[in-house]
């Protein structure tokens, strides 16, 4: 259940980028909420090991804050190594 949260959380962020000057037109409007859905699964995925639970606020915070921050730095290296590749 917790998970599906994270999908909803990275569907309104991949809606919120165009806004945030990530420039979507190059690589498509799915490729920010799919790096923010995976970068947050993979965080999650972590902090369960590292013996945060579901019910604590931390793996919350930390999940919610870095999604969106490697959201923008992922889909801007993204949009960077392509402009180089052309």
């Amino acid at each position: 259940m917790e998970l599906a949260f994270l999908v909803i959380y990275a569907a309104i962020l991949g809606l919120v980028a165009p806004y945030l000057g990530i420039p979507t037109n190059r690589m498509g409007s799915l490729v920010p909420a799919a790096v923010s859905l995976a970068s947050g699964s993979i965080i999650w995925a972590v902090l369960t090991w590292c013996g945060l639970h579901y019910d604590q606020g931390w793996i919350w915070v930390i999940t919610m804050l870095a999604m969106p921050a490697i959201m923008v730095l992922g889909v801007r290296r993204l949009a960077t190594s392509r402009a180089e590749a052309v």
